[in-house]
């Protein structure tokens, strides 16, 4: 059964990744309605899947034939089309920006859970086919994780001063999907985090690294907890292209009970164990992008509410709250009932 959505705020990765993947998921999703605060841009989106380009936001959430509205970029009117979309009935996925602001972000979480309607924000990583295959060599190959490495490095942007939620400090979406990502890797929730930062020229506020440590607990028949070490930064200047793509990191390193593995999202994935060294090609599989419109789609027309992805967040946000106090206290701190 096809799903009629509505598309508010193309983004900057329209062309590349959203528009493909909607094609090809032409058979679950009708696009009826494009709303972007470019109107040329929404009229040529609009005209490209036969749908309607319109001005309100709040007149397309409300419309009969939509069921669901995908927030694909951020635009000036901030998370105002997930509200419309929860007074409409309509499910929401969001790959726009969430309030840095505890409260508001808060106040916005229970209009959705209130809501009654289906929910899903966009956590690529977890949904890349690497992640999916590393899950699935744990579950065969690699046994259970012991140790995790992930880090993520970006030039700075032009201005230091003026980063979104998306990079801004401890309310980087980055740093929530790293936090997110080991936890459902080791399949389990921390204990414990300590966390250490640096500043930057700009307002104390905004890092330009901050790692945190995290406390996983072991099995029922082991002792051995599992360590997960983040590390996220903005160091390098923008202007040193070749100083950002030298030697970088693997996104996340996992050593196992029995092996070890290399993943770069979202397809390259190398992992070792005893019989050498392994080469997974998975460059063949879905895009992550499909997969988690796919995944949308299922949890919209499922009679059972999915809001899985709202407590991860939530989760991941308790997490970091936890790493900023650590960072100011200089201790551990427990993250149970952060």
């Amino acid at each position: 059964m096809k799903l009629g959505v509505a598309i508010v705020g193309l983004g900057d990765r329209w062309e590349g990744q959203y528009l493909p993947a909607i094609r090809s998921l032409a058979d679950r999703f009708e696009v009826r309605a494009v709303c972007e605060q470019v109107s040329l841009r929404a009229a040529r989106a609009a005209s490209e899947l036969h749908a309607e380009a319109v001005d309100g936001f709040r007149i397309m959430a409300g419309r009969e034939d939509v069921d669901a509205v995908l927030c694909l970029g951020d635009q000036w009117y901030g998370t105002a089309p997930i509200l419309a979309a929860c007074d409409a009935g309509k499910a929401v996925y969001s790959a726009a920006s969430l309030p840095a602001c505890r409260s508001q972000l808060s106040q916005l979480f229970n209009r959705v859970e209130s809501s009654g309607v289906a929910f899903m924000a966009e956590l690529s990583r977890r949904h890349a086919p690497a992640t999916v295959r590393l899950k699935e060599l744990i579950a065969t190959q690699l046994g259970r994780p012991k140790m995790l490495f992930c880090h993520h490095r970006l030039p700075q942007p032009s201005d230091p001063c003026k980063r979104s939620v998306r990079t801004a400090g401890s309310d980087s979406w980055d740093l929530l999907e790293m936090v997110d990502w080991c936890r459902y890797v080791v399949n389990k929730e921390p204990t414990s985090v300590v966390s250490v930062h640096h500043t930057s020229r700009c307002q104390d506020e905004l890092s330009d690294y901050q790692m945190m440590s995290l406390d996983f607990p072991g099995d029922e028949d082991s002792t051995t907890r599992s360590l997960a070490q983040i590390s996220y930064g903005q160091y390098i200047p923008s202007s040193w292209q070749e100083a950002v793509a030298f030697r970088p990191p693997a996104a996340l390193q996992v050593a196992c009970e029995h092996g070890i593995a290399f993943i770069d999202p979202p397809t390259n994935l190398v992992w070792f164990d005893e019989a050498g060294r392994h080469q997974e090609s998975l460059e063949n599989e879905r895009p992550v992008d499909e997969s988690m419109l796919l995944q949308f789609h299922r949890s919209t027309m499922s009679l059972v509410r999915r809001m899985g992805s709202l407590q991860d967040i939530t989760r991941a946000l308790q997490i970091v709250d936890a790493a900023a106090r650590s960072q100011k206290t200089g201790s551990r701190v427990s993250t149970m009932t952060a």
